[in-house]
């Protein structure tokens, strides 16, 4: 797909849902990007058990791909052992014993059980790429957005069976790589601490091949829901100010 889709693909869906982010190109290779710079910010010193990265955890690369376009490598992601599972990065045994692991399991924030069945990027890629859409040389894998609770509104109206996942954020990025499924999540507070996201936002993960058909679908949707504003908004005029 040429640069001039891309950035129209950014132009339909930025427009369709109103965003105030920038969608995102998340794409995983086994080889380097011609022209993409590796994400070079500096790593921290290891903690005990070893966990360092360039970042507090992956999920911070969403906010650094707004403006720039780069690659990642395996460490650095791996202050966030969670993330690090879910984009395929390491396996379960290799992040079982590490402390940020044993941190939330402490806190009754997640249960062990359930991490054999966190969906994860299955193969093993060299680099994440992440940039903003319009700027994307390569088709992406998934296609990632910000979004609030009104254009999650209008994503599952155009979406019957959207799916809704909680916590770790970043595992809708596995279901739309490996299950080709749009999956909004409400967050957790993982992501939301490091990340620094309004309390207000949510975000969606598309299928790269699927953003032309969300696009359309979101489309119809909005012209609907337009309809059902004007009949809303003139049918309220006969209380007066009701939000007072």
């Amino acid at each position: 797909m040429s640069v001039e889709n891309m950035q129209a693909l950014t132009r339909d869906l930025s427009n369709a849902l109103g965003l105030t982010h920038p969608p995102l190109a998340i794409t995983f290779t086994d080889q380097a990007v011609e022209g993409v710079a590796p994400f070079d910010q500096p790593m921290p010193e290891p903690t005990e058990d070893g966990r360092t990265g360039r970042v507090a955890a992956g999920c911070m690369f969403w906010i650094k791909a707004a403006t720039q376009t780069f690659s990642t490598v395996a460490e650095d992601h791996a202050n966030c052992s969670v993330g690090s599972l879910t984009h395929g990065l390491k396996t379960l045994e290799e992040v079982a014993d590490k402390a940020d692991v044993a941190a939330i399991v402490d806190a009754g924030w997640v249960n062990p059980e359930i991490f054999p069945d966190i969906p994860v990027v299955k193969q093993r890629y060299r680099f994440v790429n992440y940039g903003p859409l319009k700027d994307s040389q390569i088709d992406p894998d998934v296609v990632f957005l910000r979004i609030n609770a009104k254009q999650a509104m209008v994503l599952s109206d155009a979406l019957p069976g959207l799916r809704f996942e909680g916590k770790p954020q970043c595992h809708i990025i596995a279901i739309a790589r490996e299950s080709n499924e749009v999956a909004v999540s409400v967050g957790c507070m993982l992501s939301r601490v490091r990340t620094g996201m309004a309390n207000t936002e949510m975000t969606c993960a598309i299928p790269g091949d699927r953003v032309a058909e969300v696009v359309q679908k979101i489309k119809t949707t909005g012209a609907i829901d337009a309809a059902v504003a004007g009949y809303a908004s003139d049918d309220s005029k006969r209380f007066g100010n009701t939000r007072s």
